[in-house]
């Protein structure tokens, strides 16, 4: 992770919700007060972002000690203990919503991610995340996939060339907007195609792309385009993919399978923080 980027998200966060001072607690609580915290899951789930959660605080108030036994990937169960907290009880308080709201997301992503992969575990086959990420969070968004055990998409547009539906209908054909990005890229820069039937299949296997993504395709016609393409491209399944026909999609033979449900409506796992 880039922590340039973590450090400014989170101080974003502090100043979305602390703002001009915390009413409540600067009001209630003196600056000689210490407390001790205790993080607890309330449900199972996968933990990502210990150390983000632990800069959280740093960057609040670099007197508060924060310690944890877990390491991100970790599975916790209901009732166990994520870290603990020791400092000035103003300041971890002005810190805790900032640090929860990060945490839980972050672990809820890993903990659907982590899901997601056992149901495919027996095939041969990579679990994808997309850009439909929290605006500023994509960078935490996409480092909880990989905790969770799945991979990373292109974390932007300028990662690679990825031709999608409005860039075919703009320019005509996949052959056309093919031909002219090859024409204006490196030959070190990765093409990907969408694709949405097996005419489209057919045009841009003939076009010699690097990755075919089969959109919103059935199962009978995916199981097509896979033998179709034997072997020769690197497919990728997009659309419409649930838990309940996941393995369907993996069991066709297809190299990849990107989930959109992975970051852009997540639960987020639940976790509190109880002073001692």
């Amino acid at each position: 992770m880039n922590y340039l980027i973590v450090d400014k998200l989170i101080k974003d966060a502090l100043i979305e919700d602390v703002n001009y001072g915390d009413v409540t607690t600067d009001n209630l609580l003196s600056e000689s007060e210490m407390s001790n915290g205790k993080f607890i899951a309330k449900e199972y789930g996968v933990i990502a972002g210990i150390d983000v959660l632990k800069r959280v605080f740093e960057i609040v108030d670099s007197d508060i000690k924060f310690k944890s036994e877990l390491k991100d990937g970790c599975e916790v169960q209901k009732g166990s203990i994520i870290g603990e907290i020791d400092g000035s009880s103003k300041s971890i308080l002005k810190g805790e919503r900032a640090a929860l709201n990060i945490t839980q997301r972050m672990s809820g992503i890993a903990t659907k991610t982590h899901e997601i992969v056992n149901l495919v575990k027996d095939y041969d086959v990579k679990i994808v995340d997309t850009r439909k990420t929290l605006p500023g969070f994509r960078i935490l968004d996409k480092y909880s996939v990989t905790v969770g055990g799945g991979y990373n998409h292109r974390m932007n547009l300028s990662d690679f060339a990825m031709i999608k539906d409005n860039h075919i209908k703009a320019v005509g054909s996949i052959k056309e907007a093919v031909k002219r990005i090859k024409s204006k890229l490196s030959f070190t820069t990765k093409i990907e195609v969408e694709v949405e039937n097996l005419e489209q299949l057919k045009e841009a296997m003939s076009a010699e792309v690097d990755v075919i993504m089969l959109d919103n395709m059935d199962i009978h016609t995916m199981e097509k385009a896979v033998k179709m393409v034997n072997k020769k491209f690197i497919l990728e399944a997009s659309g419409n993919v649930t838990e309940n026909n996941i393995k369907n999609i993996a069991a066709t033979g297809v190299d990849i399978i990107s989930i959109g449900a992975l970051t852009h409506s997540v639960k987020a796992l639940d976790i509190s923080l109880k002073f001692v």
